[in-house]
């Protein structure tokens, strides 16, 4: 559904406040094809609920080269707000990784996820209520994932303390 939006003219939508910005991340989940980028000062409960859970497993279960990547500066809150996350992350351990970013590179304010190549959601600052969601602005969001390229370079596996699930 993505690659469909990227044929079109771009859409903006501006967001305001945090459920919109939480509901926007549901909307690009479900839209996302094949890969999606996190990066977020942390996860909020959000990642527990049901259909955001569903949403990230379905994508996974597609196929098994679909990817999910975080990029966290905190991830102390995992385990105790996210365990559907963590089910996920036992089930799917060639799917998704969650890291966190080292010391210098916590310097990044402005949250932001992208599906595949076509959409993302940006919010200015972890701490700003503002944010805008972007669909079929290629440009915009190549520039998202180089970001992201960066951060995730900048960072190593977080240790939440859980181990995988073995097969």
């Amino acid at each position: 559904m993505s690659q469909d939006r990227a044929k079109i003219a771009p859409i903006e939508r501006k967001l305001e406040g945090n459920a919109a910005y939480e509901e926007a991340l549901d909307e690009l989940l479900d839209t996302a094809a094949q890969t999606v980028k996190i990066f977020d000062r942390q996860l909020t409960a959000a990642f527990n609920t049901p259909r955001r859970f569903e949403a990230m497993r379905r994508l996974l279960l597609a196929n098994r080269n679909h990817r999910i990547q975080i990029v966290l500066h905190e991830t102390t809150n995992l385990v105790r707000d996210c365990p559907r996350l963590i089910i996920l992350l036992r089930q799917f351990t060639h799917g998704i990784t969650i890291r966190q970013t080292i010391p210098t590179a916590r310097n990044v304010y402005d949250p932001f996820a992208i599906a595949d190549t076509g959409g993302h959601i940006h919010r200015f600052h972890y701490n700003n209520i503002r944010g805008l969601a972007l669909y079929g602005d290629t440009a915009a969001t190549h520039a998202l994932l180089q970001r992201f390229a960066a951060l995730h370079e900048a960072s190593s596996p977080a240790s939440l303390g859980i181990q995988a699930a073995r097969l």
